[in-house]
């Protein structure tokens, strides 16, 4: 620890001190498959050595490929915001269904109100045909 205090020091020119963070991330999911010697180049550019693996996956890639699948990160927080933006079916059949209610309803609304005016349209006529006062 003091050894890589020393790099830091020499490297950047001053002391390191995020000790506090390094003490609460070091063993966090996403750091430590970040630095495990399993993980491959899986970047889409291959080197120039690598005219073996050209052709396709090694075995060792395939099992650090289902090395990772075993240890999968959790989703960012603009991918976790992406996917509750997103309908789901249920709720794609659901916003349907209501959409159709509504509808349905505002029909009835304006069915009930023309009926309204139309019965006080009868009552006014029945009160102006009256001859008495």
């Amino acid at each position: 620890m003091t050894l890589a205090h020393q790099i830091y020091s020499n490297d950047y020119g001053v002391k390191f001190t995020l000790d506090h963070c390094w003490r609460e991330l070091r063993h966090d999911q996403k750091w430590c498959a970040a630095s495990s010697p399993t993980q491959n180049d899986k970047s889409k550019r291959r080197k120039v050595g690598d005219g073996v693996e050209a052709s396709g996956q090694s075995s060792s890639s395939q099992a650090a490929s289902h090395g990772d699948e075993a240890m999968a990160r959790p989703p960012g927080v603009k991918a976790a915001k992406a996917k509750a933006k997103r309908p789901v079916k249920g709720d794609v059949e659901e916003s349907k269904a209501l959409s159709t209610f509504q509808t349905m309803w505002e029909i009835k609304k304006e069915d009930h109100e023309l009926n309204d005016k139309l019965s006080n349209k009868r009552l006014l006529e029945n009160l102006l045909a009256k001859t008495e006062p």
